[in-house]
């Protein structure tokens, strides 16, 4: 069903498609993850409670995530173009991949954050620690397995974003579903794409869950 320089393509597009999602998840936590525990920290019932720092950040995070990924692709290729010097490859496609996860993330990580126990950050604001110790050594450290779920959960979303940049061409296994399946009328091809991208993410899923299960503190 395939040549030989269809499964050279299929291969260089699976690590493509590796290199935007794991670069972009990287850099997606770069911004998101110190976001997402501001957000937490400001909230009216956080540790240091900041309505308007917290308003401001929500606002921008919500404006961003409210924003669907194939449009967000053509609005930023300006700045994709001035950063990358161009708006189509994977490297390109990276520059609107972490625009678009990177809010994802910062409200993943902000519920992961309140779901740590008060009574542990009471505690350590009874001992008399600051706000930066209690989120680096209370609030990380307790919040670790379910930041690590979110974190494939994330990982599994900036996958699909990247799949739909094949409409723009940038790159990885969508393009070759858009290129040589859509456009070409061959439905085997995206379906094949298809079944890589599933198997991609339920590896990706599955790593997740045993990291996370492993640092769980609860489970004996």
């Amino acid at each position: 069903m395939f040549s030989s320089q269809m499964f050279v393509l299929v291969a260089v597009g699976f690590l493509e498609t590796l290199y935007m999602t794991i670069i972009s998840t990287a850099m997606a936590y770069i911004v998101g993850l110190p976001l997402g525990m501001i957000l937490a920290v400001t909230d009216k019932d956080g540790i240091s409670p900041n309505v308007p720092i917290n308003k401001i950040l929500g606002g921008i995070v919500n404006v961003l995530r409210s924003v669907p990924f194939v449009i967000l692709l053509v609005l930023v290729m300006p700045l994709t173009r001035a950063i990358v010097g161009t708006s189509i490859g994977s490297s390109a496609t990276i520059v609107p991949l972490v625009i678009a996860s990177a809010p994802f993330v910062a409200r993943m990580v902000e519920s992961s954050a309140k779901e740590v126990d008060r009574g542990v950050i009471e505690a350590s604001l009874s001992m008399g620690a600051s706000t930066f110790e209690i989120v680096r050594k209370v609030m990380l450290p307790e919040a670790k397995p379910s930041l690590i779920v979110g974190a494939a959960i994330a990982t599994t979303t900036i996958l699909g974003y990247s799949a739909m940049s094949g409409f723009v061409g940038g790159g990885g296994l969508g393009t070759i579903a858009i290129n040589y399946g859509y456009y070409r009328s061959r439905t085997d091809v995206m379906l094949i794409m298809v079944v890589v991208l599933v198997l991609i993410v339920q590896v990706f899923q599955e790593v997740g869950n045993i990291i996370s299960r492993r640092c769980d503190k609860r489970i004996s």
